[in-house]
């Protein structure tokens, strides 16, 4: 308990940084008197560059819609207080806390490492998902433009890309994102959690407000991109109670079709969750983990293929049949499947000179 401060810091989600899993000696913040422990310092970013042999990441997961994934950024800024690729950073000898928030990690030659990769004669097309762990619009992209750079091959190989978002930066690449639907080749699922603008700024402190993600939404439909909605994560007693007016408001704004995702606390990410409960919504936060342990089997995660994504029980039953009744009301009308008959393999150009060149 003692890794955490009392209160909120204003754009951050977690409350501290509890220690890294692998650590083997931790830390404890102790209150001596002196100085508060709401009274440390806020952490600055920090950007460290990763060097990349390969970029293309693939799984085989039953949970997930996609084989082949491409993530230009570990650790995310956006700071959502949930997020469930939080356990990761500790890979990296961080925290989950809040070194998630402000120790960022890039890909610069992500690029270029990804023409090679699909220049590769054993590389057979498959649609890559991009931005799947932490989000590929997050505000250093800004400046770093390198989920650009990644889309720009995609348009240059006619390549398949699926993304998932919920930053306003994606409008920046409208030019190439047109581009890929005009042959069938994008996706775009924008993630809403909420309607609340109060909710979202304490859950999602520096991501897309929802009216503004409504926007996006819009933005995306009208420039002929088909676009979806994720409400990801759906959290008990917190926005469960918004399925309907969130899926009528997303439908309004182009939403071609909406899915969900209960609540996943893995690792260190279920002590966070706990504490950001008791310091925004200490009245609701006892019957929000009751509720997730009922969908869980009694646990606050389980890792199961089939189950971690939408929990089972009476709960769990109760949700995904409200979800799937507003979405049949509304008449969704879906997404049109990504094709991969237009891809054509990069060339790269070697050391060796032409042959019959100049």
């Amino acid at each position: 308990m003692s890794s955490y401060i009392d209160k909120p810091r204003k754009g951050r989600g977690a409350l501290g940084n509890p220690h890294n899993r692998f650590e083997s000696n931790t830390r404890e913040l102790i209150d001596d008197g002196w100085e508060g422990l709401n009274d440390q310092p806020d952490p600055q970013r920090q950007l460290v560059a990763d060097a990349c042999r390969s970029i293309i990441a693939r799984n085989d997961s039953p949970d997930v819609p996609y084989r082949q994934s491409i993530n230009p950024y570990r650790g995310c800024e956006h700071g959502c207080v949930y997020c469930f690729a939080r356990p990761n950073h500790a890979y990296l000898g961080y925290s989950p806390g809040l070194d998630f928030e402000t120790r960022l990690h890039y890909k610069p030659d992500a690029a270029k490492v990804l023409r090679g990769e699909l220049a590769k004669r054993s590389y057979r097309c498959q649609a890559i998902a991009l931005g799947i762990n932490t989000d590929a619009y997050q505000p250093i992209e800004r400046e770093l433009k390198i989920t650009r750079s990644l889309l720009e091959v995609m348009v240059e190989t006619r390549h398949p890309v699926s993304i998932v978002t919920k930053g306003a930066l994606i409008e920046r690449d409208l030019d190439l994102l047109k581009d890929l639907a005009a042959d069938g080749l994008v996706q775009v699922m924008v993630s809403m959690t909420t309607l609340d603008k109060q909710l979202a700024r304490n859950m999602e402190p520096r991501a897309a407000a929802p009216v503004r993600r409504l926007r996006i939404i819009e933005s995306l439909s009208e420039a002929g991109v088909p676009t979806g909605v994720l409400m990801a994560p759906l959290i008990p007693y917190l926005n469960d109670s918004e399925i309907s007016g969130l899926l009528e408001a997303v439908h309004a704004a182009g939403a071609r079709q909406a899915g969900y995702v209960l609540l996943r606390l893995p690792r260190e990410v279920a002590e966070m969750f706990e504490q950001w409960l008791q310091a925004h919504y200490p009245q609701r936060a006892e019957r929000v983990m009751n509720r997730l342990r009922d969908c869980r089997g009694g646990e606050v995660y389980d890792s199961r293929f089939g189950k971690r994504m939408r929990g089972e029980g009476v709960f769990a039953d109760l949700i995904s049949k409200r979800f799937s009744q507003a979405v049949r009301k509304l008449g969704f009308p879906g997404m049109p499947e990504l094709r991969c008959d237009r891809f054509e393999p990069p060339i790269i150009q070697g050391p060796q000179m032409d042959l019959f060149g100049a």
